[in-house]
């Protein structure tokens, strides 16, 4: 779905040059360029990498996966990215502000969360309130999208988990990993990964009006070594 919405996204901007780029193929595209992709995103663009570079022989993508955050650092400072996907609004925005992007991002995806637990639910956690009771709970950490999304909606129901039973991690997919491999009983966690985890974790959703929507935005960026590579 994540894919579909992708490419359907770019492929219906209102660029007509480009979608026609991305519906005919274009010949005339050659190079590399580097994505560097909020890794909530990363599954869905390695996929689009990899028929983006079929459908035009001669490219190559390579993703560049991390914490939105932690990408925005690396491209201040100087290191390559030709794209920026971002997993909220807000890091895409310190870059339009730098002037680091080519064009106005386009929002090209959005998310929820979900509570996941350990195989089995040893805790039998089946509210947001379950996770203030004692189960050790992983969040991402608080400077980056998934985290700040988790406080959001943990304030806005009022409640407080206590710190000595949360452990933090540096993006979503390694939060979800805290659970998948047994070093946490539970984590709020992006939909798309409790997705893509499977089996390794139960899936526990909550109340709608008790979510938060996530908006993920793409820009090419500058400086890039691909200039016209990287808005197809």
């Amino acid at each position: 779905a994540a894919v579909a919405m992708l490419f359907g996204a770019t492929a219906c901007g209102s660029d007509g040059s480009r979608a026609a780029v991305l519906s005919t193929g274009d010949s005339s595209l050659r190079g590399a360029i580097t994505v560097s992709a909020a890794s909530s995103l990363s599954g869905a663009f390695e996929t689009l990498s990899r028929q983006f570079a079929r459908r035009h022989p001669g490219t190559a993508v390579d993703v560049n996966a991390g914490s939105s955050a932690a990408l925005v650092a690396q491209i201040e400072q100087g290191a390559p990215a030709d794209v920026f996907a971002s997993a909220d609004t807000t890091n895409m925005a310190l870059l339009v502000d730098a002037k680091r992007t080519l064009g106005a991002p386009t929002v090209i995806a959005h998310n929820r969360l979900t509570i996941v637990t350990k195989p089995g639910n040893p805790k039998r956690i089946a509210t947001l309130a379950d996770l203030t009771h004692g189960a050790v709970v992983a969040l991402c950490a608080a400077t980056v999208p998934c985290g700040k999304y988790a406080a959001q909606i943990l304030d806005a129901a009022g409640l407080s988990i206590p710190e000595t039973s949360i452990t933090r991690d540096a993006d979503a997919r390694t939060t979800i990993g805290a659970v998948a491999n047994g070093d946490a009983e539970a984590a709020i966690v992006y939909v798309t990964d409790a997705r893509a985890a499977g089996t390794s974790v139960v899936t526990v959703e909550f109340p709608a009006d008790e979510n938060v929507i996530a908006t993920s935005p793409m820009a090419a960026s500058r400086p890039s070594s691909a200039p016209g590579l990287a808005p197809a």
